[in-house]
């Protein structure tokens, strides 16, 4: 176990500590109004952690702090972890990114893609291309999530059992059968739609270095970086350090812009099952991590693939990453292929492998320096690194809303107003 800690005071690393306040004060005003039960941020400059607050609880019914070894659920911030795994077997000429997914997952052999109909009269045509391994790291492979309602191949997810976008009781291999029978939602690298993809290229991950996904990451990423406590399980001994798990029990419809998270009365939820190694190793959400681990993770991209004399991957790699993909160089707003995607916190940004690019700043909806990159996960936690002002950051908190989430444009103003330099 190890904590993170302040380097250096803010002024030190070019940074307002007025302006920090404020954004202590914002987040401190969501904790005591009950709208997150807590949280961690940090920002770091350099490498040098010049600012790292807790407040509120881990767990409000035991009365007990968030401290700063603290353990998230980080969800879908596993899939930038998930993405360098893949680096690292393209690196070692053990797959390529062109390579059609069926190479490595026969059971993906001839996609068909949706034409028409619902139900048992879906009508399908032949995908005028194979899925690539690349059209999975950015999301334009034509997979979809159940849980959007928009589609009527979300529909058929639903029907396979995929309402948590595993089979009740199926293992990651077991999984990819179900997926591969059912149809693309359009032509592979047309379109952009975030999905189970990172999930496929988990197994992909398994097949193609014999390992299971918990310990190629543990082997290969995760040791390596000295991030002890990330992974899909938590030990005995872990466990009173990881926060509860809440979730939004009403909305406030009344909040305002630069109110908060949308996130009205929260109550606790069932969360990742993280007690004993899950069944199903989701490369798509399923570690949990602490806030040191996070900042390891975010100064291995910042350092260009090294950290500590320690070189996972070459710095053209993690250019080549943190660089926009989407076809023609769009956003994420225009190349989405429904309507979930048509948000203005989607102007402006364009998506790499498994992380957001800041593509053009004058559109986005909260002020982002050009080629900043992050992700974050589904219980309100986030991380970005700007590489022009060589600056990361990271917010945790343990909230699933139902509504928007208003939060991160926010965090993303008040950082603005730090910087001084």
């Amino acid at each position: 176990m190890a904590r993170l800690r302040q380097d250096v005071e803010p002024d030190e690393a070019g940074l307002d500590a007025k302006a920090l306040d404020r954004l202590d004060r914002h987040l401190a005003r969501l904790v005591d109004d009950g709208r997150i039960p807590g949280y961690l941020v940090s920002l770091a400059r350099g490498g040098q952690v010049a600012h790292l607050t807790t407040y509120g609880r881990r767990d409000v019914a035991a009365g007990l702090p968030v401290e700063s070894d603290t353990l998230w659920r980080i969800y879908s911030m596993t899939k930038p972890v998930t993405a360098v795994a893949v680096l690292l077997l393209a690196e070692e000429g053990r797959l390529s990114l062109d390579d059609p997914l069926e190479r490595h997952l026969p059971a993906f052999a001839d996609p068909r893609v949706y034409v028409s109909g619902s139900g048992d009269d879906v009508v399908t045509r032949p995908a005028a291309g194979p899925v690539l391994l690349r059209h999975l790291l950015t999301h334009t492979a034509g997979l979809t999530f159940a849980f959007y309602h928009a589609h009527p191949v979300d529909a058929l997810y639903r029907a396979a059992g995929l309402a948590s976008s595993v089979p009740p009781g199926a293992d990651l291999a077991g999984t990819m059968d179900v997926y591969a029978r059912l149809p693309l939602q359009f032509d592979p690298g047309t379109q952009w739609n975030y999905s189970v993809a990172s999930n496929v290229l988990g197994r992909v991950i398994e097949v193609v270095s014999g390992q299971p996904l918990d310990a190629f990451f543990a082997e290969r990423i995760l040791g390596p970086l000295g991030m002890t406590d990330t992974g899909f399980e938590v030990t005995d001994e872990q466990a009173g350090r990881l926060a509860e798990l809440y979730g939004q029990t009403d909305t406030d419809a009344e909040a305002g812009p630069g109110t908060g998270p949308g996130i009205g009365a929260i109550e606790p939820i069932a969360g990742l099952p993280l007690r004993g190694r899950p069944r199903f190793l989701s490369g798509s959400g399923g570690l949990v991590a602490s806030a040191h681990d996070m900042h390891r993770f975010m100064e291995l991209l910042r350092r260009r693939g090294e950290l500590d004399g320690v070189r996972l991957l070459a710095p053209h790699t993690v250019d080549l990453m943190t660089r926009n993909h989407l076809p023609g160089g769009a956003d994420l707003r225009s190349c989405g292929s429904r309507p979930a995607h048509d948000e203005p916190g989607n102007d402006g940004v364009g998506f790499g492998f498994n992380v957001s690019v800041v593509i053009d700043p004058s559109r986005t909806q909260a002020p982002s320096g050009l080629g900043t990159y992050g992700w974050s996960g589904v219980a309100t936690t986030t991380f970005w690194v700007d590489p022009a002002r060589d600056l990361t950051f990271q917010f945790m908190t343990q909230v699933r809303p139902k509504t928007s989430l208003r939060l991160y444009p926010e965090l993303k103003r008040l950082v603005h107003e730090a910087v001084l330099d």
